[in-house]
């Protein structure tokens, strides 16, 4: 391999890792902003209809039974958030 080659092959690497860390960037704000939604609903008292009321309680249900595989698998159906971000919110339920 040759010093193109290989100098093709690091900016390659660089590209990925710099988009990977903004899609790390922007999922941290989306889970924030979606904390913030969900305390301005509270406050406003405004209410879930109510699939999604279910489907969010079927979730704390299986975090509480220690069932984090499925809580992820349920969350990623509710939401279609990715696995990366389904994992973290999960996470911040137990």
């Amino acid at each position: 391999m040759g010093i193109v080659e290989l100098l093709l092959v690091l900016g390659l690497f660089a590209g990925i890792w710099s988009v990977q860390s903004r899609l790390s960037g922007m999922d941290r704000r989306l889970v924030r902003m979606e904390r913030q939604l969900a305390l301005i609903a509270d406050r406003l008292g405004l209410e879930e209809p109510d699939g999604q009321r279910a489907q969010r309680e079927r979730v704390e249900a299986l975090v509480r039974e220690g069932k984090q595989v499925a809580a992820i698998r349920a969350y990623r159906e509710m939401t279609g958030a990715g696995l990366k971000e389904a994992k973290d919110a999960v996470d911040r339920m137990v």
